[in-house]
């Protein structure tokens, strides 16, 4: 290995040490919380050193943001080959479940921490968010297509369809399912989740 190569590994090394340390910071204490300062102490580094990658913390949280999506992309496009738009979109929502619980520092930051929001508005620009969305929504189609969903405002459908799930998983990641056995939890998740959609097909289908 060359100086070069040896020095683009140490700076991708760094990098990735920068953005693991912050997300575990921007969950455990919130966004807000969290300086460029204490993100080197818990580094055990200069805050001098952080400011050689990213200019300020909004920076960091998103590029993290930027990664989670990329990460739920792929997870995504491993339904891509199934043929039957409704199994297809339950198997979406699987995914979206499985994601969820293996990743929630991830998902916390995508989803439901304010600060990422804000972040994005300052960009004017979700491209990341879109594809997935479009993903999504595409999906839907296909079931309307197929007879499956009744009416055409696919963007409704779309929109309930993902509020169905996040919702599902935000009562687990925020403990609000204290009345289910926790290792009943996941099946939970995904029955609730099939019964919506199982009950709707029928409707629709009538």
């Amino acid at each position: 290995m060359g100086i070069k190569e040896r020095k683009d590994r140490d700076r991708e090394e760094m990098k990735k040490l920068i953005l693991d340390t912050s997300l575990k910071l921007f969950t455990e204490e919130g966004f807000g919380k969290v300086s460029m300062r204490k993100i080197a102490s818990k580094m055990e580094y200069s805050p001098g050193t952080i400011y050689l990658y990213f200019k300020n913390k909004d920076e960091i949280l998103y590029e993290l943001h930027n990664i989670a999506f990329d990460k739920f992309y792929s997870e995504q496009m491993k339904i891509k080959d199934i043929e039957d738009p409704m199994e297809k979109l339950i198997k979406h929502g699987e995914i979206y479940i499985d994601f969820a619980l293996k990743n929630t520092e991830y998902y916390d930051l995508m989803f439901i921490m304010n600060a990422t929001g804000f972040e994005i508005a300052k960009k004017e620009e979700w491209k990341v968010g879109f594809r997935t969305f479009d993903y999504l929504k595409s999906n839907v189609q296909e079931c309307f297509d197929a007879g499956y969903f009744k009416g055409d405002d696919v963007m409704a459908a779309t929109i309930a369809t993902w509020s169905l799930v996040h919702g599902i998983v935000s009562l687990y990641i925020r403990n609000r399912l204290a009345m289910i056995p926790e290792n009943y939890v996941r099946h939970m998740m995904s029955e609730s989740m099939k019964f919506f959609f199982e009950n709707l097909k029928k409707q629709n289908k009538k």
